[in-house]
């Protein structure tokens, strides 16, 4: 995908999220982050666009506190203050040279703007599914490119840390293959490393989650429960991904 195309998709989802607030109320717990509230998802979003139109605004080399608020924003003043950060984020993005250089953290995007555009199109589009998830009723469509990408993300990008919790007891393999584009996954899971995560369809695997992309991209991200998608073979595997690929 174009850093356009993120940056779009980041101004759509935002607004949904906000939509969804909004019908939502503050005080409703959201099932899909347990704990939470409406107006926590809100202003955990909300410092997170802050966040990281600083970075890219300020050009900053390295990782940064979130900056803090002089006060929580609630009631009445939660959803203006959301929609400012988002609406500043993108338009940070916007204006922002391509050839930026400044901090970003995970490998695989061609350059530090496009990595700042795709993370927060995807923080977003993941956040206005709990939004969504609060309020009830059908989800808002995700294109099924964007939906793929946020799987190469997630299994490239954040759990190709060392800080990737997902472990097992021995070498398994899991594939992930949606059935809605031509992309397909092949993670190895070991005892002592991070997962491997391959863009091919080769060799066996012990277990393979196939759908939807969207609904892939929300299962990886613990959006969604597992019968979501079809598992082919060893479904203890595809539950050792759900008990400890939780980012933090």
């Amino acid at each position: 995908m174009q850093t356009t195309e993120y940056i779009d998709t980041l101004r759509r989802e935002g607004g949904l999220l906000a939509d969804a607030a909004e019908r939502t109320g503050a005080d409703v717990p959201v099932p899909t982050c347990p704990g939470w509230t409406t107006g926590d998802l809100v202003r955990h979003t909300g410092t997170f666009h802050r966040w990281a139109a600083r970075i890219v605004a300020e050009a900053l080399p390295g990782p940064v506190p979130e900056d803090p608020m002089p006060r929580e924003p609630t009631g009445a003043e939660l959803l203006p203050w959301f929609r400012e950060g988002h609406g500043a984020l993108v338009r940070t993005l916007r204006a922002a040279d391509p050839g930026l250089d400044c901090w970003a953290f995970l490998p695989g995007a061609p350059s530090p703007l496009a990595f700042w555009a795709r993370r927060q199109a995807h923080e977003t589009a993941v956040h206005r599914v709990d939004a969504e998830s609060a309020r009830g009723g059908a989800l808002s469509p995700l294109d099924a490119g964007f939906a793929a990408d946020g799987i190469d993300e997630l299994l490239s990008g954040f759990h190709a840390r060392r800080s990737s919790r997902v472990r097992t007891g021995r070498p398994r393999v899991l594939r992930v293959r949606p059935d809605d584009t031509d992309a397909v996954w092949t993670v190895r899971l070991s005892p002592d490393a991070q997962p491997r995560a391959e863009r091919t369809a080769a060799g066996p695997a012990d277990c393979e989650l196939s759908g939807p992309a969207r609904d892939l991209y929300l299962l990886l991200w613990n959006r969604l429960p597992l019968d979501a998608v079809a598992v082919t073979g060893d479904r203890d595997l595809a539950g050792v991904w759900r008990a400890s690929s939780a980012i933090t």
